[in-house]
């Protein structure tokens, strides 16, 4: 796995398959997704890296139910005791109460679809032992006060976190960025592409200066620009 120090107090975790954030405040971190199944000892390594330990890590913020985001995630908990966050409409699916929806592909995603299931690593995830379900609108104490964005398309539950403080946004997979030619698209993979869409029109209205994906090379700087060229192109 790799760590990447994006700004002083933001660092990307990239896995074999999808990636995470950590986020820093003086009085401890956030890490932004988890990963897949197996991550959770490998983003402990990467938080005794940064000279941290397992404990400083306060909540797991997951922006989705897919696994290759909530895969590490009790793992992860039960090392470090953080508080789990999920917006309520994904939190049964992370909890493992009832099995998540399959997205509705459109005919080119099948064969890269099948090629990301290739790469998944094997195992049963350890599901965490409670889930803090979010809503629209909840601020999150880091980041000094990060904003909780439903914007349903990728899941009916997929939510964004804007810090505006420092204006950094995080996606999860409503946005990523083409592995084929590196400019920022739409999410693929989704349960409803027009609702996927309004959402990020919503996004681009936010004036981000740092967009964190899901998956692909997180824009730091001028974020907002790149955005409004997605939304303006859908």
């Amino acid at each position: 796995m790799d760590v990447i120090s994006l700004l002083p107090r933001l660092h990307l975790l990239r896995f074999a398959v999808g990636q995470a954030y950590l986020w820093r405040d003086d009085d401890g971190l956030t890490l932004v997704d988890a990963g897949t199944v197996g991550a959770g000892a490998v983003i402990a390594d990467a938080v005794a890296a940064l000279g941290h330990v397992p404990a400083d890590v306060r909540r797991i913020v997951l922006t989705h139910f897919h696994e290759d985001h909530v895969g590490g995630a009790g793992e992860f908990a039960a090392l470090s005791g953080a508080e789990v966050l999920a917006h309520r409409l994904d939190a049964p699916f992370v909890r493992g109460e009832l099995p998540g929806p399959a997205p509705r592909f459109e005919d080119w995603e099948l064969p890269v679809f099948a090629e990301a299931v290739r790469n998944l690593p094997e195992g049963v995830p350890v599901r965490p032992d409670a889930v803090t379900e979010l809503s629209d609108g909840d601020v999150l104490d880091f980041g000094g006060g990060a904003r909780v964005l439903h914007v349903p398309g990728h899941t009916d539950g997929s939510i964004a976190l804007f810090l505006p403080e420092d204006g950094v946004l995080f996606t999860g997979d409503t946005v990523a960025v083409s592995p084929l030619d590196g400019t920022v698209i739409p999410g693929v993979f989704n349960l409803d592409r027009p609702r996927l869409l309004a959402s990020i029109r919503r996004l681009a209205g936010l004036g981000a200066e740092v967009a964190c994906f899901g998956h692909g090379d997180p824009v730091v700087g001028g974020a907002s620009a790149a955005l409004r060229e997605v939304a303006a192109a859908t």
